[in-house]
């Protein structure tokens, strides 16, 4: 918030006339090394999966956000096994830890913790999916098993 005085063309510096700038502060959260984000899996391919970031540290982003999990950040042990399509689908919403800010077009996001990774899922079949280990999750519906990389619950 900046303030300019000028003096009014003619008049003494009693009258001067004020004028008020206020930067605009509409942005949101946005994400930095080391925040926790909360994002949506949008495609996923061999080497990675990108996402769409929709909240930093329990905020939430008011401008669209990109991270991609690449196949060395998905978890800590076995990172050369790491299969993308065994461990994201697009849909799921993970919780991940924001790397760095990467290339331009995204964000470099990691799972390769316990406690991140897939929070919230559905099935093929279109159920929600409830976690039953760390690699996988079950379908309320059908019962059918579905592998992910599982956030540990809390």
């Amino acid at each position: 918030r900046r303030r300019f005085v000028a003096p009014a063309p003619g008049s003494s510096d009693q009258q001067r006339s004020t004028v008020e700038v206020v930067g605009h502060k509409a942005h949101g959260a946005v994400p930095q090394p080391g925040s926790i984000v909360i994002a949506r899996v949008t495609k996923v391919m061999a080497r990675m999966a990108s996402a769409d970031i929709m909240c930093v540290d329990s905020k939430a982003v008011k401008e669209k956000f990109t991270g991609m999990i690449r196949q060395q950040d998905v978890r800590a042990t076995e990172i050369d096994k790491v299969d993308m399509y065994q461990s994201y689908r697009p849909g799921d919403i993970v919780r991940a830890l924001v790397l760095s800010l990467g290339d331009a077009r995204a964000y470099y996001l990691s799972t390769a913790k316990n406690e991140l990774g897939v929070v919230s899922a559905q099935s093929i079949a279109g159920g929600t999916l409830v976690p039953t280990s760390w690699t996988e999750m079950q379908c309320e519906l059908t019962g059918q098993i579905e592998q992910r990389k599982v956030a540990k619950v809390e």
